[in-house]
């Protein structure tokens, strides 16, 4: 079966997600339509990245996956469908694929479908819906657009490296409030060297050891451990880490490992 993702920050208050939904059943009815998240904050391009990227792997080759992220008509806006890793993206170029992907894309066009006028102030419903289902059906991309080499970039807030420091910031708050920084384990792994370590936040705030799940610690205790996206973590078991610990979208978080390496 067919297999078509959404994320967007449409939100749920509205119609708008329903219109887009609709859209896409009436070009393919069959079609398993898959709502990764419509919770993303308004515009919010590297939080949808971080997001769709943490969740596409999981899908089968295929699977085609819409972004409906800061896709309003502008002049300058060119729409895009790419396939990567055996996927398929739809979306704008405005710098997300550069987040969301970490090679080159195996083809990308500028998509070429005709937009309906009455849809021009919503996109998501025609050209991105025309596009989504053309791929899902088992379309060439070549049919929908024409080549291009270059897309729009967007760079990540990337850590400070010291050679027994790294400095890093938190890039996403999850729905359980949960706060998840820049520092990946294979950064954290290649400056710790199995040394110690003391990661720090907030005015006071340190924890000393990795955990392994959230249980690791007695209910209301602060815990850190490198989750599901294989980003540091700071949490606390059953409990509100971004409110309690007072965390939030760019607030800095600090490792220092020990012994200092000798120079």
């Amino acid at each position: 079966m067919a297999i078509i993702t959404l994320t967007t920050d449409l939100g749920y208050k509205d119609f708008y997600q329903a219109a887009l939904k609709g859209s896409i059943l009436k070009l393919l009815p069959d079609v398993n339509l898959i709502d990764i998240t419509h919770s993303i904050s308004a515009f919010n391009i590297p939080q949808a990245a971080f997001v769709l990227k943490n969740a596409y792997p999981y899908f089968p080759a295929a699977t085609v996956h819409l972004i409906g992220i800061d896709s309003v008509f502008n002049e300058n806006t060119r729409y895009l469908a790419l396939k990567y890793k055996g996927h398929y993206f739809v979306g704008s170029d405005n710098g997300i694929f550069s987040l969301l992907l970490e090679e080159d894309p195996e083809e990308v066009v500028e998509l070429n479908i005709m937009q309906d006028l009455k849809f021009l102030h919503f996109p998501l419903t025609d050209i991105f819906a025309k596009a989504s289902a053309h791929l899902a059906k088992g379309g060439k991309l070549s049919e929908i657009g024409i080549p291009v080499t270059e897309l729009e970039e967007k760079v990540h807030l990337q850590p400070v490296i010291e050679r027994d420091v790294i400095r890093g910031s938190v890039i996403y708050v999850d729905s359980f409030q949960n706060v998840i920084t820049n520092i990946t384990k294979d950064l954290f792994s290649n400056i710790q060297r199995n040394r110690e370590f003391t990661l720090y936040f907030r005015k006071n705030e340190s924890i000393s050891q990795l955990s392994w799940h959230y249980n690791e610690v007695p209910e209301g205790e602060k815990l850190c451990l490198f989750g599901i996206s294989n980003h540091l973590e700071i949490a606390i078991n059953k409990g509100n880490a971004s409110g309690l610990l007072g965390l939030h979208l760019g607030d800095i978080v600090r490792v220092e490992f020990y012994p200092p390496i000798a120079v």
